[in-house]
């Protein structure tokens, strides 16, 4: 549907920029909890997804889905979390079985650089969970709570 499809292909690329924006807010807020506030990874891992929650469906409701507007705010905002929170778990899990692995690999090629392993294995093991999340959220939110639009 993406690739034959204009206007979803816009919708797509609107709806990826939004989460490049939650992104940003996601790795910001991440870092910031972790390196600066002493937050265990997990726990700042959660946090910061449900800042990035907040803005994506700000921005999504209004600039990626403007025509789906038969559905209260509320309705769809409650949609959205159940979508986002499945996500989470998707992002938990993953981390938790990442990050171990993810940051042995940055000891293994970073050693002699004097890189922080530990920041870039926490990174990269949030960035391939922002990635994979990112396809459930659009699938399963185009499909259930943006679904009045045609």
């Amino acid at each position: 549907m993406i690739l034959t499809n204009a206007q979803e292909r816009t919708r797509f690329y609107k709806f990826a920029t939004v989460g490049a924006i939650g992104a940003v807010i996601d790795f910001a807020l991440f870092n910031v909890f972790t390196s600066v506030a002493g937050i265990p990874a997990i726990i700042s891992s959660a946090l910061s997804f449900v800042a990035a929650v907040l803005s994506n469906f700000i921005f999504n409701r209004y600039w990626t889905y403007p025509d789906s507007r038969s559905k209260a705010l509320a309705h769809q905002a409650i949609q959205f979390s159940m979508i986002s929170l499945i996500g989470m778990g998707i992002r938990l899990i993953m981390f938790a079985l990442l990050e171990k692995p993810f940051i042995n690999i940055a000891d293994n090629f970073f050693p002699s650089l004097g890189i922080n392993s530990t920041l870039i294995g926490h990174n990269a093991t949030l960035a391939l969970a922002i990635l994979v999340v990112m396809m459930w959220n659009f699938i399963a939110n185009r499909y259930w709570t943006y679904n009045d639009v045609s």
